[in-house]
């Protein structure tokens, strides 16, 4: 039932905003909890963490924790922390930081602590702002509606199988790949056997939600040498169950749906500006005048929209 949403701007702009409307367009799909995830311009070194808190009236010592972590491997903060708390359990958190030793060894330690505090996204241009509620409430929270980026995506959650809690809300990133995102409509059916198969190849899952295996499985078919259109192309006979996804890194955004293409996709594109979501209604929302829909809605289908009309990288 979830509705997903992407956007590429053709330069840089309130990608933030677009989002927004795509979300809260598509709330009655699920307003449990609703997640973005922003590029911005790359920083050239250093890296953006967005992430929460499970006790904020422990949030002082736990963030410290996480500091001394950063540390051990070389890296420090760039600034003071951002610390967001409402009257929730939790918090959230922001921390620029400059490039640890080996990020693959530092996300592993940092890790240690989701107990605790949990990092939700880490690039040098990605940002995944994720919350319980529906669009307009997560977005006055976080100031989503001020995010300058190219691209981003969007999520509305109706949680069915796994927690409520922002951390098992999509987008997910591609833990521990930098910059790396991915929302999701559907359900994987052999999770567990593909969960079980990337664990032995070292990667720790830290939710429950099917959504997050994905993420880490293409970046994983990549990291063994496919391009993002082999690593799409391949989704569609490896995995099973109904689905459409999107996948985003710096350069733009994918796709893949399922054999049965029972998940929804539409499409307006003005010469690289693009909206992509699971209703039509919702990407009118960004383009009120009069324009074409493009309709995904046919079986195992893929494709890659990259940022200013170009090539997604592999």
């Amino acid at each position: 039932m979830c509705g997903i949403a992407g956007r590429i701007l053709n330069a840089p702009g309130k990608v933030g905003r677009d989002l927004v409307e795509l979300m809260d367009a598509q709330e009655h799909r699920g307003a449990d909890s609703t997640g973005f995830a922003i590029y911005g311009t790359p920083r050239d070194t250093g890296y953006v963490l967005r992430g929460m808190g499970f006790d904020k009236a422990k949030m002082d010592a736990d963030v410290a924790d996480l500091v001394n972590v950063i540390r051990d491997h070389g890296a420090d903060l760039l600034g003071d922390p951002q610390l967001l708390t409402d009257s929730a359990a939790h918090f959230c958190f922001r921390m620029e930081i400059s490039d640890p030793r080996d990020l693959k060894a530092w996300v592993a330690d940092a890790d240690t602590l989701t107990d605790r505090i949990e990092i939700q996204s880490c690039g040098r241009s990605l940002e995944i702002i994720k919350d319980v509620g529906g669009a307009i409430a997560v977005a006055d929270k976080h100031g989503v509606r001020d995010m300058e980026g190219t691209h981003g995506l969007g999520h509305a959650r109706l949680a069915t199988e796994s927690s409520v809690l922002p951390n098992a809300s999509h987008p997910f990133w591609a833990r521990p790949f930098s910059d790396v995102a991915i929302v999701h409509n559907g359900q994987i059916t052999d999770y567990f056997t593909w969960r079980e198969k990337l664990e032995r190849r070292g990667y720790r899952f830290l939710t429950g939600n099917d959504s997050e295996l994905i993420a880490v499985w293409v970046s994983d078919q990549m990291k063994d040498g496919l391009t993002m259109e082999q690593a799409l192309k391949k989704s569609i006979t490896s995995i099973d169950g109904v689905f459409t996804f999107m996948i985003a890194n710096t350069d733009g955004i994918g796709f893949a749906k399922d054999r049965f293409a029972m998940k929804p996709l539409v499409v307006i594109d003005h010469g690289g500006d693009l909206a992509m979501a699971t209703e039509e209604q919702a990407v009118r929302r960004v383009f009120a005048e009069e324009s074409d829909v493009i309709n995904y809605d046919g079986p195992s289908l893929t494709g890659i929209w990259g940022v200013g009309n170009l090539a997604m990288a592999a």
